[in-house]
């Protein structure tokens, strides 16, 4: 039976609470589409491959990470807003985007979810973006885990090999997770006692910054940390208004 896009939409609204971070992009609906739903597709990053995928899939509504507008808004369409744009609207797709609030989310969120499936207890709320914490410092098993099998594991989640940077202790007990391009926030985990920070992507200087700071940075891929999240409040819509879900992996090398 079809779901009503307002009540995902007010689903999403409670469950993920945007009104309360100050986020580079526009949360919620982006792209108006059918009042009712009945197959929702999630991705990480709206783009024609993802829009396209979508298309073959039959979605109605499709939710995404990353979505189309950020910063100050739009003031042209270019060639490719169009082109994204009007698949979406040939094809009566609506398109709606979680981001900062799906990344802190302590239950479905991408770095609640990255340090629980790497073992990880104890999650407290760490890196504050313009007030509100976006990641989790989590205890590690035991004594914690020896480096490697930290990044065998990492490699396991992400479906791709980590990069490692800095200098930190041969076990790691304490690891700070900021999905994404997290990896400013080195000094917040070494203030925090963390012994690692796993996130996605890094800068030129934090290779330099993380040995500086004794501290491992662990980069498993931007897309890569950030598939669960998604993929998760895709499965929680499903089941919340009886639609079906797809997730689109649509590979990303960063």
């Amino acid at each position: 039976m079809p779901a009503d896009l307002k009540e995902i939409l007010s689903e999403l609204e409670r469950l993920l609470q945007p009104a309360r971070f100050q986020d580079y992009c526009v949360n919620g609906l982006q792209v108006p589409g059918p009042a009712s739903i009945q197959r929702i597709a999630t991705g990480v990053s709206a783009n024609i491959d993802l829009f396209e995928r979508a298309v073959a899939e039959r979605a109605d509504l499709l939710l995404v990470h990353h979505g189309l507008f950020w910063g100050d808004g739009v003031r042209a369409i270019d060639e490719t807003l169009a082109r994204r744009l009007r698949i979406l609207f040939e094809n009566g797709i609506a398109l709606a985007a979680e981001h900062l609030p799906l990344d802190a989310h302590p239950e479905i969120g991408n770095n609640a979810l990255l340090a629980r499936a790497l073992s990880g207890t104890d999650l407290q709320p760490f890196a504050p973006h313009r007030g509100e914490p976006i990641g989790f410092i989590a205890r590690l098993p035991g004594d914690g885990l020896a480096l490697e099998d930290l990044l065998e594991r990492v490699a396991d989640i992400t479906a791709r090999e980590p990069q490692l940077y800095g200098a930190g202790p041969e076990r790691v007990a304490r690891l700070a997770v900021v999905s994404g391009a997290g990896a400013d926030y080195l000094g917040q985990a070494r203030q925090a006692g963390a012994d690692a920070l796993l996130t996605g992507e890094v800068s030129e200087r934090s290779p330099a910054d993380a040995r500086e700071a004794s501290l491992h940075l662990i980069a498993g891929g931007h897309h890569a940390t950030e598939t669960l999240g998604i993929r998760a409040l895709g499965e929680h819509l499903a089941e919340r208004f009886a639609v079906e879900h797809v997730f689109i992996d649509v590979s990303n090398s960063v």
